[in-house]
């Protein structure tokens, strides 16, 4: 039995770029860094001279884990997936002030995918685009 939702897991094309923005931009704090140039990564994702960075980010009680590949090196497909297609589509983050941290997003240039809605009572929702062009979610409810 599923204990719980550990953690989100995004593969990044820049750790740098990604810390400035869920780390100093969002507030997100660093749990932990690693650099894998062992054969763990190998094994776990089945490819042979596999080397990663890995950060892990906490907010609140969820972790996004940031993995940063230097081999074998990916392609974004981020900018590819729309909101209903199938599989992951986005994350969430539940936040304090909706309409404070959306304006300072605005502000630094983040770019939304639509407007904010209110799509129940008092419960605001509004999509963002983050550095590799994954979607994330600011979600204010009572």
């Amino acid at each position: 039995m599923i204990k719980c939702l550990g953690h989100i897991a995004l593969s990044v094309s820049n750790l740098e770029k990604s810390l400035a923005f869920y780390h100093d931009l969002l507030g997100m704090k660093i749990l932990m860094q690693l650099n894998i140039t062992d054969d763990r990564i190998s094994r776990v994702i089945g490819v042979k001279g596999a080397k990663c960075r890995i950060v892990h980010l906490e907010s609140g009680s969820g972790i996004l884990e940031l993995f940063e590949y230097s081999y074998p090196q990916g392609s974004n497909k981020a900018r590819t997936i729309n909101q209903y297609d199938h599989g992951l589509i986005h994350f969430g983050f539940e936040v304090d002030d909706f309409q404070m941290l959306m304006q300072k997003l605005k502000n630094k240039g983040i770019v939304f995918l639509g407007e904010p809605v209110e799509f129940r009572p008092n419960v605001w929702v509004a999509y963002f685009y983050g550095p590799d062009g994954e979607v994330c979610e600011l979600r204010q409810q009572p």
